[in-house]
């Protein structure tokens, strides 16, 4: 039986402080639960029967199967399906700039909106990019509305916070790599040539990328509008044209 401490629980992992205190994150969904359990450290797993009987052998410190309601009660969607896990965030190594030199990451410059954060991070699983850098005030990874958007895919993404100028000053004395910066000013995506490895630097929602990081960025793209002379929106929404840049370098390196 589902006790109302821990439905207090998971409703407290709604809040960042929570999950920062406790170093716990909340995952709902079928699909997605299924997809991290194998990954992460399973403190609750609260389900119903039916998605049960579908899985094999899991690891979790606790497991609760719901009885009449209790999904719903402890839920945080209008429409929650059959599962609900407590899952302890993963220790992540040390952030070095060894790896520019071999791969290409994604780094985030005040990504707001926690459905673009886990959207990207969606499609830099489907791009095969292991690692995405964050600024500080870019969304929590572990929001809820993160992890849903993921939709399991953070298994497979490390993701950092850190202090972007920094971390880019730090490596540029280090590894010699290219930092690919979306500039609506910026040279024709599709008339660059782009390498395997280095990073790509995706802006703000509205105001795009920061003056700070400018010193480091060392190709400014830009992905045209068709046809060039017609009026068209002011610019796309971050993933969208995260996914477009990931896929044209994806193109280049086959």
């Amino acid at each position: 039986m589902l006790s109302k401490n821990k439905i207090k629980l998971i409703h407290s992992l709604a809040h960042k402080k929570i999950r920062t205190e406790t170093g716990l994150f909340i995952a709902e969904g079928n699909k997605t639960v299924a997809d991290m359990l194998p990954y992460f450290e399973c403190e609750l797993l609260l389900t119903r029967p039916c998605w049960l009987a579908t899985q094999g052998d899991i690891k979790t410190k606790e497991l609760i199967v719901a009885e009449d309601g209790e999904i719903e009660k402890a839920s945080l969607l209008k429409n929650p399906q059959d599962v609900i896990a407590v899952f302890h965030q993963p220790a992540l190594g040390e952030l070095t700039a060894a790896f520019l030199k071999q791969e290409i990451c994604l780094a985030l410059d005040g990504i707001q909106d926690p459905g673009n954060l886990g959207t990207i991070v969606r499609i830099a699983d489907w791009f095969g990019i292991e690692r995405i850098i964050c600024s500080k005030d870019t969304a929590d990874i572990y929001n809820p509305k993160t992890i849903q958007a993921t939709m399991g895919a953070l298994a497979r993404i490390q993701v950092y916070y850190t202090e972007l100028p920094a971390f880019l000053r730090q490596a540029s004395r280090e590894v010699d790599f290219p930092v690919y910066g979306t500039f609506l000013e910026g040279e024709n995506l599709y008339e660059q040539s782009l390498g395997s490895a280095g990073i790509i630097i995706m802006g703000n929602e509205g105001n795009g990328i920061r003056e700070t990081l400018l010193p480091y960025i060392s190709k400014k793209i830009r992905i045209p509008s068709y046809p060039a002379e017609r009026e068209t929106s002011e610019s796309l929404n971050v993933a969208v044209a995260t996914a477009v840049v990931c896929a044209e370098i994806r193109r280049q390196s086959r």
